[in-house]
């Protein structure tokens, strides 16, 4: 039996990521206080419609994942990886650890899962090609712990 193309599907593509981040969140009532760190595993869904153009390199392809991996490499992953994530405002951020941390990054909000996430989505929705969409991000920070964005949540 011959498959059925459709020409318009709409098709999600999903890639998943990993990167170690340490950060403390500040005047949090446990032990999240503190600085440590998680293993912590992203996953980026598009959505769009398979290029159908004879010839062309991504015939078949919503984005090609190699595409999607070199995006997310650059502004996430190689940038958080093995980074020390502070509040502008935290008092762990002293001239001490500003001076002896190789990897910190200092942020204008709480460095939580919900506010990275919506801080990736911004960044990944300016840099994926137009003739795709951002669906939906999820960030685990452990085995039992994550946060989901999706665009559909935004409007």
């Amino acid at each position: 039996m011959q498959p059925i193309f459709i020409a318009m599907a709409r098709i999600r593509i999903e890639k998943t990521f990993d990167f170690e981040m340490a950060h403390a969140l500040d005047d949090h009532d446990g032990k999240c206080k503190n600085v440590h760190g998680h293993s912590y595993v992203l996953k980026v869904c598009l959505i769009g419609s398979p290029i159908n153009q004879t010839g062309h390199p991504k015939n078949g392809m919503v984005m090609d994942f190699g595409d999607l991996k070199k995006i997310v490499n650059n502004l996430i992953v190689d940038r958080f990886d093995h980074a020390l994530v502070l509040w502008e405002g935290s008092p762990y951020l002293t001239p001490e650890v500003r001076k002896t941390q190789e990897k910190l990054i200092v942020v204008p909000y709480q460095p939580t899962c919900e506010n990275l996430l919506s801080a990736f989505a911004e960044w990944l929705q300016n840099a994926i090609p137009e003739d795709v969409s951002l669906h939906s991000l999820s960030l685990r920070e452990t085995a039992t712990s994550m946060a989901k964005w999706f665009a559909a949540d935004q409007q």
